[in-house]
């Protein structure tokens, strides 16, 4: 894996896990931006429509934890938001709005394990949360830009296929919604689609032989959005407001062996099933009144214990804190299985996500709690099932 060069304007650079650019307000994008950092250094100077050149800073993600960088446009601007880890590293970002919501997620389209994306944002303040895609430490260098000003990033584009422009005059006919086909990149790397009336719409890319990455343009080759690993390295494109009547053009790439298939599906983009996936794959905290399973573990005196028969999708715990203090939450796993952690708050927010906790294929999350309710969840990494020991401990403040 090769990591990213980048060119640094001077002082451009902020060293943020030794810096000192101002924290942000309380309660920005649901509480996720309050221990980040302005990506200008200052609030004022993290106006990404009035920034004469990006914005960048390097950011230290220590295991299990993210990092945070905050951003605001004051009118409708096209950015662009990058991060490229050093030596090995591979980062993930997300994308939040002021409320919380996530507007995007990425984890390879900046090609060589990179992440990359660009969106057309309305005035208001964004954060950028970075983690870790193996959940260890990781050194990255974070940029957020408008997308004329030079990227950090490679891209897909140039480490695939060109996602700016398509080539859509090769593209072999899929159908319509319900449909799919399957072939390797080797023997179609377009295809296209036709809907007649307006649409949302869910695409996916299966195949994970291939590791296949996913491209979606108008008719006139026009980028749409892309996806690389949204599900395991399979890869899916929501789009959540109705596409025009017309034809589409689905671009392919395999970051893997290019000579296996690839399966192409289109359905109907569905809410309430994308709402279930978030939760399923832990990426939102489910709500408590019972339409998610959530088994109520109770309050945590000072240490408990639990046996999971985890699956691939997430097995939910809720517990009760009564007293500000420290807990650690550990998720063991029985030979060949490899666990993956993540805890919420009753609010939402996500406060830790693990894989690998050190050397080995446990999970481990510590943090700090006050009085209320607190989500765990726990999953095996790989498909299949196994035995997870879920272990938690709390710690109280020294009187």
């Amino acid at each position: 894996m090769t990591a990213v060069k980048s060119k640094l304007p001077p002082l451009a650079l902020t060293l943020a896990c030794f810096a000192g650019p101002a924290l942000a307000q309380n309660g920005l994008c649901g509480g996720v931006g309050d221990n980040g950092q302005w990506i200008g250094g200052a609030q004022a100077s993290s106006d990404i429509s009035t920034v004469d050149n990006y914005q960048e800073q390097m950011a230290l993600v220590l295991g299990g934890n993210e990092y945070v960088a905050l951003f605001s446009v004051s009118e409708g601007t096209d950015v662009r938001i990058e991060a490229a880890g050093r030596g090995a590293g591979d980062p993930i970002i997300d994308l939040l709005d002021a409320a919380g919501g996530v507007i995007l997620s990425d984890d390879d389209s900046g090609g060589n394990a990179a992440a990359r994306a660009e969106a057309f944002l309305e005035p208001g303040d964004y954060c950028m949360s970075l983690r870790s895609y193996e959940g260890g430490p990781m050194t990255a260098f974070v940029r957020v830009g408008r997308t004329e000003h030079d990227p950090l990033t490679t891209g897909v584009a140039e480490a695939a296929t060109d996602t700016t422009t398509g080539n859509c005059a090769t593209a072999v006919p899929m159908g319509t919604i319900g449909d799919s086909v399957t072939a390797p990149v080797t023997e179609t790397a377009y295809w296209s689609f036709t809907i007649d009336a307006p649409t949302p719409i869910t695409l996916t890319a299966e195949g994970e032989d291939a590791d296949p990455t996913v491209t979606l343009y108008d008719a006139d080759e026009t980028f749409i959005d892309e996806n690389d690993d949204f599900n395991g390295l399979n890869s899916q494109i929501d789009v959540s407001e109705p596409l025009q009547p017309g034809t589409y053009c689905v671009g392919l790439g395999a970051l893997g062996d290019d000579t296996f298939p690839i399966t192409v599906s289109l359905s109907v983009y569905d809410p309430e099933a994308a709402l279930l996936g978030m939760f399923a794959r832990g990426e939102a905290a489910p709500p408590l009144d019972g339409s998610v399973p959530v088994t109520d573990l109770g309050a945590l005196q000072s240490r408990a214990r639990q046996d999971v028969q985890a699956s691939e999708n997430v097995t939910w715990f809720s517990t009760d804190i009564e007293e500000p203090g420290l807990i650690v939450v550990e998720a063991i796993g029985s030979t060949g299985v490899d666990p993956w952690l993540v805890i919420f708050d009753d609010l939402g927010r996500q406060l830790g996500q693990n894989d690998d906790s050190g050397d080995s294929l446990d999970s481990m999350i510590a943090t700090k709690v006050e009085r209320g309710t607190y989500l765990i969840g726990v999953k095996q990494y790989d498909a299949g099932q196994g035995l997870i020991r879920l272990v938690m401990e709390r710690y109280v403040r020294a009187q």
